[in-house]
């Protein structure tokens, strides 16, 4: 992976092998990009949790109210969590 605006993409070997070039790779459950935003990291949670709530929505019939609001707190809200401090550390850097 090719970090910053002014690299000038060398190309890398190992053992006489050239190492292929990545735009991003997930490490500890983070996604990096070659950018270093993220935006591929909030859309891949943003992803997750508009699934779960589509389960929700299909598989959930006694729908009131209480049980949406804890179905919501347990199974959607910690993906969005998630993404949360990732947002707030790129305001930081900002």
């Amino acid at each position: 992976m090719h970090l910053g605006k002014q690299n000038k993409k060398f190309d890398y070997y190992m053992n006489n092998q050239k190492l292929d070039v990545v735009n991003e790779e997930k490490d500890l459950g983070a996604l990096f990009t070659d950018d270093l935003k993220p935006n591929s990291q909030c859309r891949q949670a943003y992803g997750k949790a508009s699934k779960v709530l589509g389960m929700i929505s299909r598989m959930i019939s006694y729908k009131t109210p209480t049980v949406l609001l804890k179905l919501y707190k347990t199974l959607v809200r910690p993906h969005l969590e998630y993404c949360i401090p990732v947002l707030l550390e790129g305001q930081s850097l900002a």
